[in-house]
């Protein structure tokens, strides 16, 4: 008998296997499709790669203002596709090597629990201590006449080309990242957002933002607009929607439906088993439990913020917890990455947030304009914000609209996830010329002492 049985290999059931495995625990891995789940193969990793593709591409476009002639330049998409799939197989075939110097034992097929201990993947029944369920989600289907006619993110990901033309219903990540990868390339996009806003779970000037990056790039963007039907139309796909009480119609290639995910349970339990649920998700408690003892769930299909690194911390802090270690993960800092140009990444409390829970803050905001490394790399609108308790001075919240904000959003989320003082966090000199230098003006202007920012007069 295995002490732990892990369904389901992406980011939180592979990590927590490989930390179950560290920590002694006998380990078995169960994945019916490919090792990374979603994230590797349909989801974070292709589409950086083929935003990264689009990036490169753009910039060679846009070369002439740097002295570079790129008249005759054009994009080969065999070439984008085959290099997004050489990422995922080499990361895949990393994942594979590691799951073997653990001495983890892999089962290739569906996992389905049968009991409390006991999980059939075909004809192969695996006895466990313990289950953790980490099967992640799917895309969820609006119920819109014609929506079968629309693609997912896992079709156009699983794709041999890029549309010329896009119609994207959903202004949430998904959604913008993919608009933002179509303009990069020059294709027609549009989006329409049922909510008033792009990105609504996100600081509200992330959402006009991004809006007006995209509006300037070519794309348009109906916000507080509601589809209606999408049918097939002479250029492709028509998508009808009504918008601030009035009709509109577009006409595309093809319709990309981003609206969200759900809990990825299929095949999961057999006839006579069954965990508490609510809307589709697995209710677990704070260890990651279900109502059946023994049995837990982490990540998407669990709800919450579904992200891959929020999915991996859970894993590892369920299996810790598991081994009888507490861990130290500070589960309720998770960081938001959305890879648009510019990129965007937040954690802790925006202002609003702050105000909702009784906080008095002070804030401190930096456009990145007159920053040397965005001049340089010829960036679009953006910005840099701080949240601190007004009180105590104590950073509670960042949000960062720039370049390499994914990467450096990081140091944010140790100082907050340590209680760092904004005085603190002054002590670091940051290096110049780079992007992170706006940190240090953004905890400058908290008191107006920005020295790139012209003064506040009282």
């Amino acid at each position: 008998m295995y002490q732990l049985a892990v369904i389901g290999a992406g980011p939180g059931g592979y990590e927590a296997a490989i930390r179950a495995s560290q920590l002694g625990l006998s380990t078995a891995l169960v994945e019916r499709d490919a090792l990374g789940g979603t994230c590797l193969n349909r989801g974070c990793i292709p589409t950086k790669a083929l935003l990264h593709a689009a990036e490169v591409y753009q910039a060679a476009k846009e070369g002439e203002a740097f002295g570079v002639c790129a008249k005759e330049l054009s994009l080969d998409e065999a070439v984008v596709f085959a290099r997004k799939d050489a990422v995922v197989g080499n990361l895949r075939q990393g994942i594979a090597q590691l799951v073997k110097v653990n001495r983890i034992d892999l089962y290739e097929g569906t996992g389905c629990i049968e009991a409390p201990h006991r999980v059939r993947v075909g004809e192969a029944v695996i006895e466990a201590e313990r289950i953790l369920i980490a099967t992640g989600s799917v895309p969820a289907l609006p119920p819109i006449e014609g929506i079968e006619l629309a693609a997912t993110s896992d079709d156009l990901l699983g794709a041999k080309a890029i549309p010329q033309s896009l119609v994207i219903v959903g202004g949430g990540v998904i959604g913008v990242e993919f608009a933002s990868l179509l303009t990069m390339l020059g294709r027609s996009v549009s989006v329409i957002e049922a909510l008033d806003r792009l990105l609504p779970p996100l600081d509200r000037e992330f959402g006009q933002s991004v809006s007006m990056n995209l509006k300037k790039a070519g794309a348009q963007v109906h916000t507080g607009a509601r589809v209606t039907r999408i049918c097939r139309a002479e250029a492709g796909l028509r998508i009808e929607f009504e918008a601030k009480g009035k009709p509109g119609a577009c006409e595309a290639e093809a319709v990309l439906a981003a609206v969200g995910r759900r809990a990825n349970t299929a095949g999961l339990f057999s006839e006579g088993f069954t965990v508490a649920t609510e809307r589709g998700r697995i209710l677990v408690d704070e260890r990651f439990e279900t109502d059946v003892p023994g049995v837990y769930a982490i990540g998407d299909v669990a709800g919450g913020i579904q992200l891959a690194h929020a999915a991996s911390a859970q894993g590892i802090a369920c299996v810790e917890g598991i081994a009888g270690q507490k861990s130290g993960l500070r589960l309720d800092l998770i960081p938001s990455c959305v890879y648009t140009n510019p990129e965007i990444a937040s954690v802790g409390l925006t202002a609003d947030e702050a105000k909702a829970k009784g906080l008095e803050v002070k804030i401190g905001k930096v456009p990145m304009g007159a920053n040397g490394r965005t001049q340089i790399a010829g960036g679009a609108r953006g910005f840099v914000k701080v949240v601190v308790d007004a009180q105590t001075d104590v950073l509670l919240g960042a949000q960062m609209m720039c370049g390499r904000a994914t990467d450096m959003i990081g140091e944010m989320n140790a100082a907050i996830a340590n209680g760092l003082t904004r005085a603190q966090m002054l002590r670091a000199v940051r290096a110049h010329p780079t992007f992170e230098e706006a940190i240090t003006e953004a905890l400058e202007a908290v008191e107006g002492r920005a020295i790139h920012a012209a003064p506040v007069r009282h």
